[in-house]
Order: C-alpha cells, then sequence, then structure tokens
C-alpha cells in the first residue's frame, strides 16, 4: 500500500542517519530514514548535520515532525519535511541500549529480506529503495581510498551560505567543514542463493565518527586507524553479534537501473541470541 502525499505529525523511528553529504541548496545533510508508525520505510530529506551534531536526535529514537512528498525524488519512500530545513523535529521517546536491543528488534526485524535478488526485483518491480537485509555470512571488510577533499565548487557554495552563520569561527568567520572521509568502508557479503560475495559500500555515519575517533587514536596514522575500524566491524561485529544491514538505494543509480542500486546505509547489531541446547 502507498503512503500518501503528506503525512502530518508523522511519528518516526529512526534508524539510518548517513554520513554528511554537502549540497549547494541546503548546506550539509544527512539522509535519515526510518519507519513510519515503526512499520512502514521512509526516507527523510533533506535534515540538517546540525541537529545530529549537537546529538539531539540519536538513532532508534522517536520523532514527530510534518511530512510531504519529496518534490524531485520519484522512490515511494523518499519525503521531506513540509517546511523544509526550518520544519522542527520533535524528539517524542528513546530506545537505549542497555536492556532495550530486544525492543529495537521487534521494529527493525518486521520485514527481514535474506536474498539480496529478492530486495532489488522489488526495487525493479515496486521502485522499492529501502529495506532490511540479514546476511548470510559477512567474509570480510575492505576499504579504499578516495578524493580526501570535497569537490571546490562544494566547499565554496558552503563557506558563502555560512557568512553569517552564528557558530562561526570569531577569527576567520567560518565554521569548519564537516571532513571527507578518505577511504570508503565495504562488507563483502553472500546473501541467500549468492554463487560468489557482493561488495556493497558502508555510508553510515556511525562508521564516519568512528574513523576519525580510531585515526586521533592511532596518533594520525591511517592504516592503523583502518585497522582499528575493521577490528570493530569485522572481528567483534561478527563473531559477537546478529547483524543485520539496511540498505538504501541512490537515486542515480535507481534511475539508472544499476544491476545493484543499493549501499549500506545503517548497520544493526545486536548481540547474538544465546542458543538453546537439547539435553542429551
Amino acid at each position: 500500500m502507498s503512503l500518501p502525499d503528506e503525512i502530518p505529525n508523522a511519528k518516526v523511528f529512526l534508524t539510518v542517519k548517513t554520513y554528511p553529504l554537502p549540497t549547494a541548496d541546503h548546506g550539509e545533510v544527512v539522509c535519515t530514514a526510518g519507519l513510519l508508525n515503526g512499520e512502514k520505510w521512509v526516507r527523510l530529506y533533506p535534515i540538517p548535520a546540525s541537529l545530529y551534531n549537537d546529538k539531539q536526535y540519536p538513532k532508534y529514537c522517536w520523532v514527530a515532525l510534518n511530512l510531504v512528498k519529496h518534490p524531485s525524488d520519484t522512490r515511494p519512500e523518499s519525503y521531506m519535511p513540509r517546511l523544509g530545513m526550518d520544519e522542527p523535529m520533535r524528539l517524542i521517546g528513546k530506545i537505549g541500549t542497555a536492556d532495550h536491543w530486544a525492543a529495537r528488534r521487534n521494529l527493525v526485524e518486521k520485514e527481514v529480506f535474506e536474498s539480496m535478488e529478492d530486495l532489488i526485483s522489488l526495487c525493479w518491480a515496486e521502485d522499492r529503495s529501502l529495506g532490511t537485509l540479514k546476511p548470510l555470512e559477512i567474509v570480510d571488510f575492505v576499504w579504499q581510498e578516495t578524493e580526501r577533499e570535497w569537490k571546490p565548487e562544494w566547499a565554496n557554495q558552503l563557506r558563502q551560505m555560512r557568512m553569517f552563520d552564528p557558530y562561526a569561527n570569531e577569527r576567520t568567520g567560518q565554521r569548519p567543514l564537516i571532513r571527507k572521509l578518505p577511504y570508503t568502508f565495504k562488507y563483502r557479503f553472500l546473501s541467500r542463493d549468492d554463487s560468489r560475495p557482493r561488495e556493497i559500500s558502508i555510508h553510515d555515519w556511525e562508521i564516519g565518527m568512528l574513523y576519525w575517533k580510531c585515526l586521533k587514536q592511532a596518533d594520525g596514522d591511517e592504516y592503523q586507524a583502518i585497522q582499528l575500524v575493521r577490528k570493530k566491524y569485522f572481528d567483534e561485529f561478527v563473531a559477537q553479534k546478529d547483524i543485520l544491514l539496511f540498505l538504501g538505494t541512490t537515486y542515480q543509480y535507481q534511475r539508472r537501473k544499476a544491476p545493484n542500486p543499493f549501499i549500506i546505509i545503517g548497520v544493526f547489531y545486536p548481540p547474538k541470541t544465546p542458543q538453546m541446547t537439547l539435553p542429551l
């Protein structure tokens, strides 16, 4: 069932925050996604990155806001705040980590795919652009060096937009840009019926922040920082967590009918549930 063009006072359980990207029209924004009423996927864009820098809206919280169908994004799950960047989001609840993994799982595991091909087929048949995948096996964690700076036109545009920024540095008159990640991190994994591993990039906010934290811990040694990220996302997660992947398409790849239009926009990693053993 499709969603209406307008959703007043929408209640969304936030599960996804991607690493910020600069835009010419909105500054630095985050692509956010979650479950409308805890049931159906919805994408929220644009949401200013500054909200998340202030930690006002952590992942796995409930927010309320007025939504309208995104005017330039035809994917059925794509919405924007009714007033754009000026639309206030209200925090109405949080599900923390301490003893609440089960509560989170009850929401995010309502629809879980085991096959990437099934999800891609839905993408082409119904324009489906968001979904949750349970990989059969995660076989590796890899990385690839990428550009180290934002495109000059993006950076210049952002600096102009921040000319009267109340958070600007008193000396320079500017607020620093969010740092661009110099590496793209990827999971290699098998899903049901795959004959060979797939390699899909991870664009989650968390992995970006982890890299910068690890780089500081490694005194600027990038290789050591990457190994610390790998230890977390592969050595620890694969051994100790029940990993689910939140997947989303990129608009350009979906329009171009790419063989796989999906990227990993979030990693859900609750502790593994103990396996019951039958008495002999």
